[in-house]
């Protein structure tokens, strides 16, 4: 039900920007000022805190959990174990493999295994110390190259396999007898944490009725019900969640975190409770981006026709599934890139370890086959003796192209338009004395005697939306009312804002549909129907699908009211008036709402996809498909091994820009992400499957120091099948930015480099080597 005093505060905060405007963000101001309430923020009197009591080991039996010294001392408030999970005891995104709390055995570092409920922080997190947890550690499986050799232990009750993706297409035997040129590498990519800032937290409140809300920073709240309600033991209708104030995602929010542990607590001790992860718990409380080690072999003719290519990807999934069986068929899809490849073998392998879980991050295992994939077209450009952005563009993929899974592109593809405008964008000059502008900037440890300058180019695919035959969905209901004399649009989805702005793009949207000023967004929660994930570059799509078809209902509604008041035929909505043919006002909004509220509640689908067959990888498994591009030019000092990223240009296409700053705003974040893999970000686990780097101290992400010049090429494609001919936006540019920035590094110093990210030592050892053997 929508208040009356939430209408007349939206009524208070001005006009609404419409769709194709830079609209300024409703929460950025709060968000900059510190003024925002996070989920971390939440509070409510009477609350308890709570904490996880998390495995110190990868591999272990639990022989027994001694509770009783923790439950003894003062403000503490129950302590609980997998006896007490009241349902189902494993949950999971496409498998419910992963426990509640762990039962007879942990299978990864930072299992967690008992919870703590207390009156403070603090004394929950001593009481939690104090359990005795009875371990018979085991030899941990941590290398996922050795998984699947006969005779190692068997990690996952199902195997080690998740799953095996098979792509075949073409003739592989007759194309390697075509091709004059080959090349193969093996490169290997590291486990990327989403490094968000708002650390996992939720509050859960018992309700009157035996049920429980939940207030929690989320991407997916009705695939948390989904999952949730089970593990509680209670009939969905009974688990109600709200959206609290999320402060980044990047698919780290898709999987339960507090979610089941916070609920328990609440419904066993009948008062709220709050769980709120410190940054370093937070390392352990979500999934990361999947390891790879992947093999690549592109046959072209000498002139750089592309023939064929074969690879296999081996993705390290730890210990439960996750999202594991969806990425690495999205891995897969994409392997061969955005070219036109009319001969492919892939094999794409996702496998257990007792390595940390492994699920969504942004690019959703496109990131690491565009890696493998632009780093060794490289490779074929130097033996061709060809230029790298030359064999690009003779093989770029244009619409009708078909992929490797036998479906033709029928969008837009501009790959070679994205290449084109950053080949022809002027080079940066070349670096100047001052230390900001050299590798190692202000830590004064070079003065530009070692400096070299390199230019790399790498392009990226990825499908937008739900793929494989998933029927995606959204569902928005939309309210028009009359308050204080004024028409005001409310719009109610479960649309996860996680800071990519859907949102203002909500808003944006009624107000162009509906000619009326005035939008609120109420908050999202399960009390409307299911709006899918924030990923998959989806949501905005998605979003206005189901807001533009509620508003289109009422929009009927009213221009029929106009009409039988007037005569007129030709009408339109604007400005908060009716407009006749010749944009003259006829009657106001208000005058045809008048005291009703006129509602629509709308279900968009996109067109259906299908699945890939299981033997051969054949399907039309896509909706659509987003392109990227990006330039990187570095410079590189050869003898320390400090790199400067001197500019980052950007190409791509949008589809249609909804909102021209939050787009820019995505593919800078985007970009800066591919960036952080290239050059620093790793979570280390070692031979022990522990984690070494839990903390921003020791786990470095990029600052603003470390960020260039980033100027960006927009186009606007227009996609047949999306509202507005839009496209989704926030994947793209963490798919190109990576192998850029490390084609720009192979091209300053003649190394290899097949690892990402590369430190400074893989270049200054690298090139001592190869000078001593110079000498």
């Amino acid at each position: 039900m929508v208040s009356v005093d939430s209408l007349v505060r939206a009524a208070e905060t001005g006009k609404a920007a419409g769709v194709g405007e830079s609209a300024l963000r409703p929460d950025g101001t709060a968000k900059v000022t510190g003024r925002f309430a996070y989920s971390s923020d939440l509070w409510i009197e009477g609350m308890v805190w709570a904490t996880t009591l998390r495995s110190p080991y990868a591999a272990a039996r639990i022989r027994s959990i001694d509770t009783s010294k923790a439950l003894a001392q003062p403000g503490v408030h129950a302590v609980l174990t997998h006896e007490d999970v009241p349902g189902a005891k494993t949950y999971g995104m496409k498998s419910a493999d992963q426990p509640v709390l762990a039962v007879d055995e942990v299978r990864y570092h930072g299992e967690p295994v008992a919870l703590v409920a207390a009156d403070d922080p603090e004394t929950a997190r001593q009481a939690a110390k104090l359990i005795i947890v009875d371990y018979e550690p085991l030899t941990p499986v941590t290398d996922p190259m050795t998984v699947l050799d006969e005779g190692v232990r068997p990690i996952h009750p199902d195997g080690n396999l998740v799953r095996h993706v098979k792509i075949r297409h073409g003739d592989l035997a007759r194309a390697r007898a075509e091709a004059e040129v080959v090349v193969t590498g093996e490169y290997e990519v590291g486990m990327q944490d989403q490094a968000f800032l708002g650390p996992e937290s939720g509050l859960a409140i018992p309700s009157e009725d035996g049920g429980v809300e939940l207030y929690v920073s989320s991407q997916w709240l009705h695939k948390d019900l989904e999952q949730l309600a089970p593990c509680l033991g209670l009939p969905p209708e009974k688990v109600r969640l709200t959206l609290a104030g999320v402060g980044g995602a990047f698919g780290g929010r898709e999987d339960l975190s507090v979610h089941v542990h916070a609920c328990m607590l609440a419904l066993r001790l009948g008062r709220p409770v709050k769980m709120s992860y410190n940054r370093y718990e937070s390392f352990f409380g979500h999934v990361h981006r999947h390891p790879a080690k992947m093999r690549y072999e592109h046959g072209a003719t000498k002139d750089g026709r592309l023939v064929y290519v074969k690879a296999r990807l081996v993705l390290d999934g730890g210990a439960y599934t996750s999202t594991s069986p969806v990425v690495i068929a999205n891995a897969c899809y994409f392997v061969t890139g955005a070219y036109d490849v009319p001969n492919a073998e892939i094999d794409g392998l996702a496998v257990f370890t007792n390595n940390p879980p492994c699920g969504a991050m942004r690019g959703f295992g496109a990131v690491q086959s565009a890696y493998g994939c632009e780093s060794n077209m490289d490779k074929l450009a130097h033996e061709l003796g060809m230029d790298p952005m030359e064999l690009r563009l003779r093989n770029a993929m244009t619409t009708g192209t078909v992929l490797p899974t036998g479906q033709a592109v029928d969008g837009p593809a501009p790959v070679a338009e994205l290449l084109q405008a950053l080949r022809d964008r002027p080079l940066p000059p070349a670096g100047g004395t001052d230390l900001l502008s050299l590798p190692g900037g202000a830590a004064n440890t070079t003065h530009g005697e070692g400096v070299r300058r390199g230019v790399g180019y790498a392009v990226g695919v990825k499908a937008i939306g739900y793929s494989g035959g998933v029927d995606d969905i959204s569902t928005a209901r939309v309210a028009l009312a009359v308050v204080n004399g004024a028409p005001v649009v409310s719009v109610h989805t479960a649309a996860a804002e996680c800071g990519q702005g859907v949102t203002t793009v909500q808003a944006q949207v009624a107000s162009t549909e509906l000619g009326v000023s005035r939008v609120v967004v109420l908050p999202a929660d399960t009390q409307i129907g299911d709006a899918g994930s924030a990923s998959a570059s989806r949501m905005t799509w998605m979003s206005t699908g189901a807001v533009q078809g509620a508003c289109r209902h009422i929009a009927r509604e009213l221009l029929r009211r106009a009409s039988v008041a007037s005569g007129l035929t030709a009408l339109s909505l604007g400005d908060d008036q009716v407009l006749d043919s010749a944009g003259r006002p006829v009657c106001s909004i208000a005058e045809l709402v008048g005291s009703d509220t006129i509602s629509h509640t709308f279900e968009y689908h996109h067109r259906p996809t299908q699945g890939i067959d299981p033997e051969t990888g054949q399907g039309s498994a896509h909706i659509a498909f987003a392109f990227a591009a990006h330039r990187a030019v570095v410079d590189v000092d050869v003898e320390l091994g400090l790199v400067k990223v001197v500019e980052l240009a950007t190409a791509q296409d949008v589809g249609k820009a909804m909102n021209p700053l939050a787009v820019e705003g995505q593919i800078e974040g985007g970009s800066v992400q591919g960036l952080g893999l290239a050059l620093m970000e790793e979570i280390l686990v070692d031979r022990e499957g522990r984690v070494r780097n839990p903390s921003f101290t020791d786990y470095l992400i990029p600052t603003v120091l470390d960020v260039p010049p980033m100027p960006i090429s927009l186009f606007e494609f227009p996609h047949p099948d999306s509202p507005y001919g839009l496209n989704g936006v926030g994947e793209p540019p963490t798919l190109s930015s990576t192998p850029a920035i490390l084609n720009a590094l192979r091209a300053a110093t003649g190394l290899p480099l097949p690892n990402a990210p590369i430190r400074p030592d893989d270049i200054a050892l690298a090139g001592s080597r190869a000078a001593s053997r110079c000498r």
